[in-house]
């Protein structure tokens, strides 16, 4: 698999976009100014604390304040405060905790009032941004990552990530890292880990313990009457990105932005020397989104009905509540095979595509997808395994449960960020109201043509559409046209129609009628 991370740069915000293969799977964007990301560390100021609901309001700066619920305070409570209280009164000078008593761990069944008082000072760490008119989740769990391993403080223990599966390669893993690990630091090891030798372990452990250094620092010169006050940021969006996703496959690094382009060198230099040379900058006059087809998989991706191979479509429902997502086949027929083999099929393709939209969208909460019935319970194991094997490449926690007796799948997915919307519906220019943008069209044509050309069944195939998209598909050499019959076989005649709406076509047989 060769992954390309192509970034875009203007006066206002920067778009990351993740391809695989040349397909788009992940698309962030970082605004500038924007002053809450999940691993951003606040000292805060305790608000509103509610025994009711178990939690606290916290005061982080933003217009709303954020949330922490006791079972985010974190065991090791207690040992936090006193570190902070000691750091801003001058008693504590030495950050590395070698010499910190820890205190006792509070009750995991407590009340938050036995804990927190309103107005007191505590060190949080934003787990999930603001979403719609909610503030931002806190933890006062604090941990601080790096590449290979995320630094937890007043914590002793050592544990592995569950992805890493071989048994003797988890156990030596731990065995390095107890032996280099500070005292009063726990260590959780990250799944790129995997097979790293121990100077590198140890560089990404100091850079991380470093950070914890400078933080507590800056905790020291804070004055009262300044918080909250943000004592440590998350890496920029790029370096997080890279640190998060960065392996063997990535083939190249884009950016159009010559400041972007010297950090990620920078960054790379320190992480992976050898792949320093895959990062270049772009300098063309056409646009880097559209040089390399994103913003056509944009529009293409994101609007209430998606397109995929074999002439079935997604629709993709929000509601307050959850996602909904409906399977459909379309009108494609397949006389082959039966039609339970094509459900499959068409499920099957659907788990593929539903598992990337999750991510591309950075889809969170509930949702609920409908695939297309299946009467055998191996079609349904199937397309579970399916579905399960294509969402284990999601980074974000989630839960898959099995078809129902409805045939519902149910999903759950962490939500952490807003969920990335981008219209893609236009202006009609042949009346009022909105349509789906022009390239969506297309890529509907393309699909179909697909489809009757794979099926065989018609000796000549006849597009009738709008001139406009009439010129547009038969414009230069190779045309789309020229690439049709270059793929087929079989000329496909391209037919205008002025009496057509702008998005309207329809494809029609040697005898004229209308190919269903």
């Amino acid at each position: 698999m060769k992954t390309e991370l192509i970034i875009r740069s203007n006066s206002s915000d920067i778009d990351f976009a993740l391809l695989k293969d040349g397909k788009l799977t992940a698309l962030n964007k970082e605004t500038n100014g924007n002053k809450f990301s999940v691993g951003d560390i606040f000292l805060a100021k305790i608000g509103k604390v509610l025994s009711g609901l178990n939690a606290s309001f916290v005061n982080v700066g933003y217009e709303k304040d954020g949330f922490l619920h006791y079972h985010d305070l974190g065991a090791q409570l207690l040992s936090l405060n006193k570190f902070i209280k000691g750091i801003s009164t001058g008693k504590i000078r030495d950050y590395t905790l070698k010499n910190f008593q820890l205190e006792k761990d509070i009750d995991k069944n407590g009340s938050i009032v036995d804990v927190l008082k309103t107005g007191q000072n505590l060190l949080v760490q934003i787990v999930k941004e603001p979403i719609s008119t909610k503030g931002p989740r806190m933890s006062s769990e604090i941990s601080i990552a790096g590449r290979y391993l995320v630094l937890v403080p007043f914590s002793d223990r050592v544990s592995v990530s569950q992805k890493i599966a071989d048994p003797q390669e988890k156990e030596r893993l731990k065995r390095l890292i107890k032996s280099i690990k500070p005292k009063g630091f726990g260590v959780i090891i990250r799944t790129v880990a995997e097979n790293k030798k121990v100077a590198e372990l140890d560089k990404d452990l100091q850079n991380s313990l470093e950070r914890w250094i400078v933080m507590c620092k800056k905790i020291r010169s804070v004055k009262a009457q300044q918080t909250p006050i943000k004592v440590l940021s998350e890496l920029n969006r790029v370096s997080s990105i890279l640190r998060d996703l960065f392996n063997d496959s990535f083939s190249s690094i884009v950016t159009n932005d010559e400041t972007l382009f010297l950090e990620v060198k920078e960054y790379l230099e320190e992480i992976a020397p050898d792949k320093e040379s895959i990062v270049s900058l772009y300098n063309s006059k056409i646009p880097i989104f559209e040089k390399f087809g994103i913003e056509r998989q944009i529009k293409t991706s994101f609007g209430k009905t998606v397109s995929m191979s074999k002439g079935a479509y997604l629709v993709i429902e929000h509601t307050e509540a959850l996602h909904v997502i409906d399977v459909n086949s379309g009108n494609r027929s397949n006389k082959a095979t039966s039609q339970a083999d094509t459900a499959l099929e068409v499920n099957l393709i659907a788990a593929s595509e539903i598992a990337r939209q999750l991510q591309l969208r950075d889809m969170g909460g509930i949702i609920v997808v409908d695939f297309i019935d299946m009467h055998t319970a191996e079609h349904r194991q199937k397309l579970y395994d399916h579905l399960k094997a294509e969402m284990a490449f999601d980074r974000t926690k989630h839960k898959i449960l099995p078809p129902s007796k409805f045939g519902l799948v149910q999903i759950t997915r962490q939500r952490v960020r807003p969920e990335m919307v981008i219209k893609t519906q236009e202006p009609n220019p042949g009346g009022s109201g909105e349509v789906e943008a022009p390239i969506v069209l297309l890529d509907k044509i393309e699909v179909e043509v697909d489809k009757i050309m794979s099926s065989k069944m018609h000796k000549k195939v006849t597009l009738n559409v709008h001139p406009f998209i009439a010129a547009y598909l038969k414009k230069g050499f190779p045309s789309i046209q020229h690439r049709w019959f270059l793929n087929y076989k079989k000329w496909i005649k391209i037919l205008p129609r002025d009496a057509y709406q702008y998005l309207m076509f329809d494809f029609t047989n040697e005898n004229g009628k209308i190919i269903k």
